[in-house]
């Protein structure tokens, strides 16, 4: 049995050392046998989500909310067995969960994405956004720092951090989806509203990708995302795009992993992870359903205004027809007021996509991320059975060679010992990927419930806010429809 020993979370930007599977990386932090292959363009848009994008979330509804419309939606204002030790690290909180339950969050950075500008004609035209990030933390050079990046960029930087950190079991926030139809709409279509909203959405969902990323403890010291959000140039990312040699082997690997994932069959033994991958299982299921439900809903919300506005515009020409006086400025005022109405209408239709809907969908991917990191210690649990295999067929060996082979006893004996320090480096790989996922669980279960607490508040505000200026407007119209005589 391996003996217990001090574990310590990586240095920020060496999490690669963990694992000896990690790829070969570049000064850039690219895969060199990829950097040929590439060609322009960011925006990259991938036919197939890369290994650590597990979830897509492509629904007719939301292909709908997705579309060109009369009327876009703007945002609101305001988850044979090694044996073991089984101690309380495996049933309880760990020490470290409940210090860190215990201490206040230190977190001080606030980073905004603004100002998407287009940049180029054409295909080869793409967006680049405006960081801002202000902080007060001695991690960064200067409070504050202003720098442009492309949507390849954020990529990029996801690319890295998951590369460095998923397969030692932390949870990397995902980047927001690629989209080839919207951003072909952008790239060689005009400044319309269904353009000017897709643009909007994708910032909106850059700025929650770098505010996730940077509220996690470890994330936040990468090198890597310091020199994101300070550095004025950075280096082009490569293999983000789709149909390029990169593209395609992310595409083939894919497949290779779902088919190991079917393979391999894991004998749980700690019933803490069972009931955990059960839980983010159902709560997938339901997080999905709900999206699905609240994608329609803000549908139903544009379709209500541009109707409205339609009734308003038939009242207002039923108005001017209208002979008789205070019957004509009655329709007149019903018309303005359902004008009113359908604005409201629209905003509402904005709050529940870009306070509730969006939040889902980040909290479907990041779950996507969970189940990441489980796969990452069912494949490190793979290597641990395999070298359990090869060190008994091994040791039955040396016992034959006992009497048959007594000269080829020494090499037998040297493999042996060199393929139990593999198990005992393969039974410690396994126990902390197993702490760090319990310490990234509990972190991710206190920041779901912060995040679902303060957007369901926000979002009920804005739902009384709209009735009661709904009940404002339709009191103050009341007296004119009475005075009709």
């Amino acid at each position: 049995m391996a003996e217990q020993t001090d574990y310590r979370e990586p240095e920020p930007g060496r999490g690669e050392e963990f694992s000896p599977e990690a790829e070969p990386l570049n000064s850039n932090g690219q895969n060199s046998l990829l950097e040929e292959e590439e060609e322009e363009e960011e925006e990259g848009e991938d036919l197939f989500t890369e290994a650590t994008e597990e979830v897509s979330l492509d629904s007719p509804e939301r292909d709908v909310l997705l579309s060109d419309g009369p009327s876009p939606v703007t945002p609101p204002a305001s988850l044979i067995s090694p044996h073991l030790p089984h101690n309380h690290l495996y049933t309880h909180c760990s020490f470290d969960e409940m210090e860190e339950e215990d201490t206040p969050d230190l977190f001080d950075i606030s980073i905004l994405v603004s100002d998407p500008e287009k940049v180029g004609e054409g295909m080869n035209a793409y967006m680049a956004y405006k960081v801002t990030t202000q902080t007060s933390m001695s991690l960064f050079k200067s409070p504050q720092a202003t720098v442009r990046r492309r949507f390849s960029d954020f990529l990029g930087l996801h690319g890295k951090l998951a590369t460095r950190y998923l397969h030692v079991g932390y949870l990397v926030p995902p980047a927001p989806e690629k989209s080839i139809v919207g951003m072909t709409k952008v790239k060689v279509g005009k400044d319309d509203s269904s353009s000017n909203e897709f643009v909007e959405k994708r910032r909106a969902a850059l700025e929650r990708y770098l505010m996730r990323t940077a509220k996690h403890p470890v994330l936040l010291k990468d090198p890597d995302l310091l020199t994101f959000l300070e550095c004025s140039e950075l280096p082009r990312a490569l293999s983000t795009q789709a149909l390029s040699g990169a593209g395609i082997l992310r595409m083939v690997n894919k497949a290779a992993d779902a088919v190991n994932k079917m393979t391999i069959k894991m004998t749980e033994s700690d019933t803490w992870f069972e009931e955990k991958q059960q839980k983010f299982e159902n709560l997938d299921i339901q997080l999905r359903k709900l999206h699905c439900s609240l994608d329609s809903l803000v549908c139903h919300r544009k379709e209500l205004s541009v109707n409205t506005a339609l009734f308003a515009k038939s009242a207002a020409m039923l108005g001017n027809s209208e002979d008789h006086t205070a019957l004509s400025r009655a329709l007149s005022q019903l018309a303005e007021v359902e004008e009113k109405v359908e604005q409201l209408h629209q905003d509402q239709a904005g709050a529940d996509f870009y306070l509730l809907a969006e939040l889902l969908a980040d909290y479907i991917r990041l779950i996507g991320s969970v189940k990441g990191v489980f796969d990452q210690r069912v494949r490190l649990w793979q290597r641990l059975q395999d070298s359990l295999l090869l060190l008994q067929k091994k040791r039955d060996a040396e016992a034959k060679l006992h009497a048959n082979k007594p000269e080829k006893l020494q090499q037998a004996r040297d493999d042996i010992r060199e393929l139990e320090g593999k198990v005992q480096q393969g039974e410690r790989d396994f126990e902390q990927i197993s702490k760090t996922i319990r310490k990234e669980l509990f972190r991710f279960e206190k920041e779901r419930v912060t995040d679902f607490k303060e957007v369901i508040i926000k979002y009920l505000e804005s739902l009384v806010q709209t009735q009661q200026q709904l009940i404002k407007y339709w009191e103050a119209f009341l007296p004119e429809a009475k005075a009709i005589s």
